[in-house]
């Protein structure tokens, strides 16, 4: 009964927060600071509705003042909402173009500056590569990717793909790895607390000086970095 009635007032949020956010969006729109009102709009209600204990350690993150590209372990659609909170100020995100068919929330991501990418047109995913690189060279903004490309259901980091290491590398901007628990499979949203996520970012990680063939080495070291802080986080939480 409880998980009914979560999943009816998530719904709900979906569309109060979809709603909100594109009447933001037309009010300002591709507004990079956008992206940040509207993950909590979503992200702040949700925490409460599912009754999710989130440990937060980001303040290098929120406090970075230039650009630069932040990446984080994707488990579920749930991410949304449990790294909504955290997302910095002016920084915008790449999706899948087919979010856009989305009801509400795929215009309001559209509007709020986000990059879209048809993933089976190359010549279109080159050229938004090109544009996230100008845009963080330019624009004092910064992109959040999650680099695995797809959801790893909490099993585990999925092997890194090279978009957001390309985009680092091209614009000279660091990379900011954010660390998830895995929590996609230990929640319990038909019991009143649904348990518990730790998030923590690391410090960042120059590109300066760096060229594509440094690339493999640069995805080496950051999946490195964030499996053995994923672990912490996971022995953390089941001691705690």
């Amino acid at each position: 009964m409880l998980f009914i009635l979560r999943m009816f007032l998530m719904g709900l949020l979906f569309v109060i927060a979809g709603v909100l956010g594109l009447l933001l969006g037309l009010c300002r729109p591709f507004n990079p600071d956008n992206s940040r009102i509207c993950a909590r709009l979503y992200s702040l209600p949700a925490l409460f509705i599912l009754r999710l204990k989130l440990d937060a350690d980001v303040q290098g993150l929120l406090e970075h003042q230039r650009s630069c590209v932040i990446i984080a372990n994707h488990q579920s659609n749930y991410d949304l909402f449990v790294v909504g909170s955290v997302v910095p100020r002016r920084t915008v995100s790449i999706g899948k173009q087919s979010l856009k068919w989305v009801p509400f929330f795929g215009q309001l991501y559209w509007l709020a500056g986000n990059v879209l990418i048809d993933r089976g047109n190359a010549q279109q995913a080159r050229q938004a590569m090109l544009t996230t690189s100008e845009t963080l060279q330019q624009q004092d903004t910064s992109i959040w990717v999650f680099p695995e490309g797809t959801r790893n259901l909490g099993k585990g980091l999925l092997p890194f793909k090279k978009g957001a290491f390309q985009m680092a590398i091209a614009a000279g901007v660091p990379i900011i790895p954010v660390c998830v628990s895995n929590y996609a499979q230990a929640m319990r949203l038909n019991s009143w607390n649904a348990g518990g996520v730790m998030i923590r970012s690391l410090p960042e990680i120059s590109t300066r000086g760096l060229t594509l063939a440094d690339m493999p080495q640069l995805m080496e070291r950051c999946q490195a970095q964030m499996q053995t802080c994923i672990e912490q986080l996971d022995r953390q939480l089941a001691g705690a």
